[in-house]
């Protein structure tokens, strides 16, 4: 059962329509309760930062959850700022992360010359992926997604990078730790490309 995190954040019902479409059994979760079953979990996020973990941190699913991710080790799938969330830290704001994938969140303006490389980065770009992993299978040669954000995430742990895209530099787009999953893109906005990755996590 695939359970899509409602804490008010993200296009829940793209996620459930794709699913859906692939006869994949999937719920949306919205408090603790509706998390039992769980086999697959999916944490979306859009906006701030801080807002987003705030928002999540008083949904009252965050003991749950990660006594699921963490104990019982339960595939995760962040996106978009939910990627974000994993991470110790961001610039963005001054709430921690989840810090379940180490590393840090940083801007685009700090790194780039933004005349040239305005934020947000929006629209579609070429991902580069790493050999064999899950996630991307049947996309290595092939992967375009929609990413809309001024952020991007920082591995600490460069071999947790999955997949890389290039605005000005090249940057981590997609990272993984164990059973913890994150994209920067939106799958559910990326047509047959975000359809096959989203298929991709549930046969994790």
């Amino acid at each position: 059962m695939i359970v899509i995190i409602d804490y008010g954040l993200g296009n829940i019902q793209a996620f459930v329509n794709v699913y859906k479409s692939l006869h994949i059994l999937v719920k949306v979760a919205k408090v603790p309760t509706d998390l039992v079953g769980a086999t697959k979990l999916i944490l979306p996020g859009v906006g701030a930062f801080d807002h987003a973990m705030q928002s999540f941190n008083d949904s009252g699913m965050r003991s749950e959850v990660e006594r699921l991710v963490l104990a019982e080790k339960i595939p995760v799938l962040g996106i978009c700022v939910g990627m974000q969330m994993l991470a110790n830290t961001s610039d963005e704001g001054h709430t921690q992360g989840l810090g379940w994938v180490s590393g840090k969140v940083t801007s685009f303006t700090s790194h780039v010359d933004s005349s040239h490389f305005p934020t947000p980065h929006m629209g579609w770009n070429d991902v580069v992926t790493v050999p064999d992993n899950a996630l991307f299978k049947g996309l290595v040669d092939d992967a375009r997604f929609y990413f809309l954000h001024s952020y991007f995430f920082e591995c600490a742990n460069i071999e947790e990078s999955i997949a890389t895209a290039d605005y000005g530099l090249s940057f981590s787009c997609a990272v993984v730790h164990q059973n913890i999953y994150g994209v920067q893109f939106h799958p559910e906005k990326s047509h047959h490309f975000g359809v096959q990755l989203l298929k991709n996590f549930a046969e994790i």
